[in-house]
């Protein structure tokens, strides 16, 4: 899941991208955890414009032992101004039980405060995840956006993100072959 797109800025062919001066990108640490917290719960209730079921203040306990997760597998990486975390991603080396060609790595959320979007950081926290999971022996990293965020489908799409599944949905309520009346 992923804001309004975390920052405008256009890919770099080296995926070298280099966050505001005043900015760094670093693992963060468990005592990071209700910052990261409080920040996905803007992040989910941002969503909610763009259709996402996902409750904020109601997942603010299972999301804050998530990252607590992340700081601990080193999965989660923030950006700091000034001491303050601004924004964050999380990601992971998909595993699952079915055999495939790639070793996939996921992108699960990238957030950067309203504030401060437009510098290059969101753009940073995403290179630094892919970076990290290339290492990890990743082959291709995948991620989801919302549909009807347009804004983050295409800061994705010019950090070289392409469509490659498709989740479909339907409330049954509105089906009118389900409905007998």
């Amino acid at each position: 899941m992923v804001a309004d797109a975390p920052d405008d800025l256009g890919p770099d062919p080296d995926r070298n991208f280099t966050p505001p001066g005043d900015v760094t990108i670093s693992s963060a640490g468990t005592d990071d955890a209700d910052r990261l917290a409080d920040l996905w719960v803007d992040l989910a209730a941002d969503q909610r414009r763009h259709s996402s079921h996902l409750e904020a203040e109601a997942n603010r306990e299972v999301i804050h032992e998530t990252m607590l997760r992340h700081a601990v597998t080193d999965t989660v990486f923030s950006a700091r101004r000034g001491g303050t975390v601004v924004g964050f991603v999380t990601f992971g080396v998909e595993s699952g039980r079915y055999e495939q060609d790639v070793t996939r790595g996921t992108i699960h959320n990238v957030y950067v405060e309203p504030s401060d979007r437009g510098e290059g950081i969101g753009s940073a926290l995403l290179a630094a995840a892919e970076r990290e999971l290339v290492s990890l022996g990743v082959g291709v990293v995948t991620l989801e956006a919302m549909a009807r965020n347009d804004a983050a489908r295409s800061f994705y799409a010019r950090h070289g993100y392409t469509p490659h599944r498709i989740e479909l949905e339907k409330p049954i309520n509105d089906d009118p072959l389900s409905n007998d009346g």
